[in-house]
């Protein structure tokens, strides 16, 4: 350690040297000593406040949500319905959740499409997936899917917004900042949350946003949607030395602290903006490191598909996840969209287009599974995937896309101690609704939450004079996929 290193620095370069080793990742652990050598200004040397912590043995320790914005269709991917081919063409009555509010008319008649890809069994479990996902089939083995999902929200905002905050409307914290909010951060010189090229529509920063949570649990995001550069704006200064910087931060937060005493209050967001200069001064000795993907092996770039103009985009976001969560950030969310209206796999009038998508994801999360696996690191990570809602086995419009359906769709988990190669719960024939086993976005959230060692029901933060929690009404926890 260095001479001048104060206590509390000292304490934080152990716990980052103790934390990366455990991981067993060489390189980014020997960043974190390189950080270590650097002496942290003494009154910025305390990370955050001590977070409630688990309330049981947790069986995972952090999530990677790969979320795909607009909606996969469940019956051209993992929800196989034979059905559809046999009834192709055919008029039928079904409750359209968006013509029911568009008119309140129930049973109107839809014409049924096929799929225009095929389905095969594949793995021991023999678990059915199209033509879209040939790489992520190969892994069905250690998938767990959930084709019973449902959840509130039939438009591309409000659902997007139940999905990561439990709300269609209110502002309410991300599932990821309860997630660091109960649970803390594995690695005092990287935020606990992080969401990777997020959208700026259908809930923008409110996706990775804290509400009423203490400012320092918002997410931080890296690059935007459309845009291929991964980087954290302004963390390289060129301008100053480091003990140029040190000596600044050191009086900015005396400035801050002498503030706070002459005014005598505390405020939330002052208090956020203090510890942000906090971590942007570790994260400057850290992340640099973390984000340049040039130190993997030819191998793994391959394997993400960083060779391919096709994969290289999603690849890039998919391993630079993987190294995150191996530096000991808890939430790290895969964002693959746009910032268009209609978001990436929001096919009303072009189907055939999933097949873009398919073709761009597929290649980078299987190699995300088999590096994870590879690693030992599947075994306490939670992949999660899916998106805001599914959509129709009928055809839009009598057109050759399908509209949004959120009363069935499909999700799968992988790793974290959910059960592998097992399918729960059930559509209908046609893959509309859940029949059997039905899932609410909110037992979703419930269930990664126990699995995180955390009791959705006890994981509260008091606001406006009650206690809030992510699933706010209502949730339970899917015993039945708990290996």
């Amino acid at each position: 350690m260095n001479d001048d290193m104060t206590p509390d620095g000292e304490l934080i370069a152990r716990r980052m040297m103790l934390q990366q080793s455990a991981c067993g990742f060489g390189a980014l652990a020997c960043g974190a000593m390189a950080a270590s050598s650097f002496t942290v200004p003494a009154s910025c040397s305390a990370g955050p406040a001590m977070p409630p912590g688990p309330h049981w043995m947790p069986r995972a320790k952090r999530i990677i949500f790969l979320f795909m914005q607009g909606g996969v269709s469940q019956v051209d991917s993992f929800d196989h319905k034979p059905a559809l081919k046999t009834h192709d063409g055919k008029k039928m009555p079904f409750d359209d959740a968006r013509e029911f509010a568009r008119s309140g008319q129930r049973g109107i008649e839809q014409r049924l499409m096929k799929s225009p890809w095929e389905f095969k069994p594949y793995g021991q479990c023999g678990r059915y997936v199209s033509d879209l996902f040939p790489e992520t089939a190969r892994h069905v083995d250690d998938l767990c899917f959930i084709h019973s999902m449902h959840t509130d929200g039939v438009a591309h905002g409000p659902a997007t917004l139940f999905l990561h905050c439990g709300s269609t409307n209110f502002v309410r914290p991300s599932v990821g900042s309860w997630i660091y909010y109960g649970l803390g951060t594995e690695n005092a010189a990287l935020p606990g949350f992080v969401s990777i090229a997020p959208s700026i529509g259908n809930g923008g920063p409110r996706n990775y946003g804290s509400a009423f949570l203490p400012a320092r649990f918002q997410g931080t995001p890296i690059g935007t949607a459309g845009r291929s550069d991964l980087e954290i704006d302004n963390l390289v200064r060129q301008d100053a030395s480091i003990e140029r910087q040190k000596a600044q931060l050191e009086l900015i937060d005396r400035l801050n602290r002498r503030q706070i005493q002459r005014r005598g209050i505390r405020n939330s967001e002052f208090e956020a903006m203090q510890q942000s200069y906090q971590l942007a001064w570790r994260m400057q000795q850290v992340a640099p490191d973390i984000l340049d993907l040039s130190s993997e092996s030819a191998t793994t770039l391959s394997e993400y598909g960083i060779d391919d103009p096709t994969t290289q985009d999603y690849g890039r976001k998919c391993l630079l996840a993987r190294r995150l969560c191996e530096a000991g950030v808890r939430f790290v969310q895969v964002n693959y969209g746009d910032n268009s209206a209609n978001p990436a796999w929001d096919q009303h009038s072009n189907l055939p287009k999933h097949a873009t998508h398919a073709k761009a994801v597929d290649r980078p999360i299987a190699a995300l599974l088999a590096d994870l696996k590879r690693r030992g690191l599947l075994e306490d990570t939670i992949v999660w995937w899916g998106g805001e809602f599914g959509r129709t086995p009928y055809s839009q419009s009598n057109g050759t896309g399908r509209d949004h359906n959120p009363g069935g769709f499909t999700v799968w988990l992988a790793g974290g101690g959910f059960r592998p190669g097992m399918a729960y719960g059930q559509t209908d024939e046609f893959g509309f609704a859940s029949i059997q086993n039905k899932v609410h976005m909110h037992d979703l959230h419930a269930t990664l939450l126990h699995q995180l060692g955390l009791h959705h029901e006890q994981l509260t933060y008091r606001h406006a004079g009650r206690d809030f929690r992510l699933t706010d009404v209502y949730g339970r926890v899917i015993e039945e996929i708990i290996s």
